[in-house]
């Protein structure tokens, strides 16, 4: 009777018990977002040989693809532009023009799915011809003139239809210049901001550059993007943008940055927490299944639980569509 208290195996040792121990681990189609990549040419659509199975696609591509995953309960949608035929320059002068394919897209993708809640990341990289998410000037980043930029592009995206703007560019004061510019669109009632805050310099970037077609013409991004070993800058910049008033925050990646996403949940309980599962994730996973270390169900459902124990309230995956497919046989998961 006296080592009673140290018998504490009785409490999981069936399905029902497991759940009730894990309820706040569970995934649905709330806790997902899809994002995909929308080209200039509407009828190309090109897989990216460093993440199989992934697509950038053309507007006369889009429909089709996303109907049957809409159908199985798609909540959130994340859209990247990838300008292949129109020109580059120093401004990301096409991040907003109309010939934008994610302005072309806009209007569509309410007219399609009305009750799909749409995100656009914000940045310059994909537009612009140094492939940095700022405007350069002298090979130095003028943080004054790239929010203002971003401001812009913002505005333009949520009054095509965006429900939420998400900055990925890691400028100081980004959503306060872009908050700006939504209440000078009277706009600030409908369009939420999503910040990348916790975006830190990461090797596991390397197949979305080759989707967006966003790699640097010179140096990298970690003056303006976290060093790996740094918490307390992560925490800053959250702070500022929680100060800023960001409707929701981001750390990116996602698995190999898990005490991060435990720490900003802990200090900012009440702001919504996403993590962007990253495509060099995708990759690592998806080569680990076809070299049979793991299966996909049960490796990325172990890695989506992680992220929800840490604290992630939504996941912003590639894999997606295959997680709503399994939600169909069994929710939540």
């Amino acid at each position: 009777m006296s080592n009673i208290n140290r018998v504490i195996q009785s409490g999981y040792f069936n399905d029902t018990l497991r759940q009730w121990q894990c309820q706040n681990t569970h995934i649905t189609s709330l806790n997902l977002m899809y994002p995909i990549f929308i080209l200039d040419e509407p009828d190309v659509k090109e897989e990216i040989t460093s993440m199989p199975g992934v697509y950038r696609q053309g507007l006369n591509h889009v429909k089709s693809m996303l109907d049957p995953v809409v159908e199985s309960g798609l909540k959130s949608l994340l859209i990247f532009g990838v300008i292949n035929k129109l020109p580059k320059d120093q401004y990301g002068t096409h991040a907003d023009s109309l010939e934008n394919p994610v302005i072309q897209a806009l209007p569509l993708l309410k007219n399609w799915y009305p009750e799909l809640t749409i995100a656009c990341d914000v940045c310059l990289c994909p537009y612009t011809s140094d492939g940095h998410c700022g405007i350069i000037e002298n090979q130095l980043i003028d943080n004054g003139k790239s929010i203002n930029r971003l401001g812009e592009i913002a505005l333009s995206y949520a009054l095509a239809g965006a429900d939420i703007v998400a900055p990925s560019c890691m400028m100081d004061g980004h959503v306060t210049a872009i908050k700006q510019s939504l209440m000078k669109g009277n706009l600030l009632s409908r369009v939420s901001v999503l910040s990348y805050s916790a975006k830190f310099c990461s090797v596991f970037y390397g197949p979305f550059r080759d989707a967006a077609n966003c790699a640097p013409s010179f140096s990298n991004r970690s003056s303006y993007q976290i060093p790996v070993g740094s918490s307390s800058i992560a925490e800053r910049v959250v702070d500022r943008d929680v100060s800023e008033s960001c409707d929701m925050t981001m750390v990116k990646p996602g698995i190999m940055y898990l005490d991060i996403v435990r720490k900003i949940k802990d200090k900012h309980p009440n702001i919504p927490l996403f993590i962007y599962q990253v495509s060099g994730e995708y990759a690592m996973l998806y080569h680990a299944v076809q070299a049979g270390v793991v299966t996909l169900k049960e490796g990325l459902l172990e890695i989506l639980r992680s992220m929800r124990r840490a604290g992630g309230d939504v996941i912003i995956t590639y894999y997606t569509p295959e997680i709503l497919k399994w939600l169909k046989e069994v929710s939540p998961l």
